[in-house]
């Protein structure tokens, strides 16, 4: 967070830090409980669409690790999601498994799967690599379909619902909590990691890899650690996804949502903690929008058209981020914040 004029820091540890005055974490304290008094005063129909957000905001973050900061484009995000997911729903429904034991086996699948399918990235980048990812979404989505004993195949299985320490998150507004709960503990830890020597390594690589290797830096290492990373979240998302429809099935993970995942980077902001949350929640926005509009343009114009709508409406918006806008919202974010910070001495970009 940036400082108004006149607010100084007086060691190393007060400028590293996330929340440095009392107006920042006034803004924190005051942001939780506006965030987590939401079950109080909204529908089940908004707590599902939020909880929805939140599921989106934890994987978009190991993309942002990933794409973001390390530069390893990956179009296979669902797959790894889908690791995550099918494992947790054996663990707990075939298994007997609790819930809290079931998430970190899920996080730590998705990861190695990341780690495995990572393996191509030490030695092709670019379009080779965004087809090695396409690759290992269906190589994913198949081994699904055909481990039929264990998956239940393209039927799929029931999936109990989570249960901590005795509570059992049922309902709407407990679920609610559970994954907003996730999604600030995934949003803490993305920023932090970001900030460490790895993060910073991910950034060198982004950049210039050959540069980095020059450095010092092992690009093996540290690119299979973005993969591992990256996949952890994904892994953790997709948990909390199956565990809240109770149903395990190879159709909960299309192909495409790792493309409006993608997409979600691009409108909310590349190599940034706050760009991932920005996108998510502007892009699963504009989803519900479409979905309100649907019905009215198909009684005006046609049902073909509106059945479309939705594909059209976010490639749009998507390609019109890349040439208006391509930092993203994040960027756009904080020019808006420097301009009051510094008002009445406004600046240009």
């Amino acid at each position: 967070m940036g400082l108004r004029s006149g607010t100084f820091q007086e060691s190393y540890a007060q400028d590293m830090a996330i929340f440095r005055t009392s107006l920042h974490w006034g803004i924190l304290f005051a942001s939780l409980v506006l965030l987590f008094a939401c079950p109080l005063f909204f529908s089940d129909r908004i707590l599902t669409i939020m909880t929805m957000i939140g599921i989106a905001i934890i994987s978009v973050h190991g993309l942002s690790i990933l794409t973001g900061y390390c530069g390893q484009i990956s179009i296979g995000h669902v797959g790894f999601m889908a690791v995550g997911a099918y494992t947790s729903a054996i663990l707990s429904a075939k298994l007997g498994w609790p819930f809290w034991a079931t998430l970190p086996c899920a996080a730590l699948a998705a990861g190695i799967a990341g780690l495995i399918f990572g393996l191509p990235s030490l030695k092709i980048k670019g379009f080779y690599l965004i087809m090695a990812t396409i690759a290992a979404h269906f190589i994913i989505i198949w081994l699904i379909l055909q481990l039929r004993p264990l998956t239940g195949g393209a039927d799929g299985f029931s999936v109990p619902r989570p249960e901590i320490a005795g509570i059992a998150f049922k309902s709407k507004s407990s679920y609610y909590y559970l994954v907003m709960v996730f999604a600030c503990l995934a949003t803490f830890t993305a920023h932090n990691i970001v900030r460490t020597r790895a993060g910073r390594a991910f950034v060198a690589i982004r950049d210039n890899d050959l540069a980095a290797e020059v450095m010092g830096i092992s690009l093996w290492s540290y690119k299979l650690q973005a993969f591992f990373i990256g996949c952890v979240y994904a892994g953790v998302a997709g948990a909390l996804l199956i565990h809240y429809y109770a149903y395990a099935s190879a159709e909960m993970f299309p192909f495409m949502d790792s493309v409006w995942y993608l997409g979600m980077i691009i409108v909310g902001g590349m190599g940034s903690t706050t760009g991932a949350i920005f996108g998510a929640v502007f892009l699963k926005l504009l989803d519900e929008l479409v979905t309100i509009v649907g019905p009215v343009l198909s009684a005006a114009v046609a049902p073909q058209a509106a059945a479309s709508l939705g594909l059209i409406t976010r490639g749009l918006v998507i390609a019109l981020f890349l040439i208006f806008e391509p930092r993203g919202l994040a960027h756009r974010w904080e020019m808006i914040k420097a301009y009051f910070r510094l008002w009445p001495f406004s600046h240009q970009e």
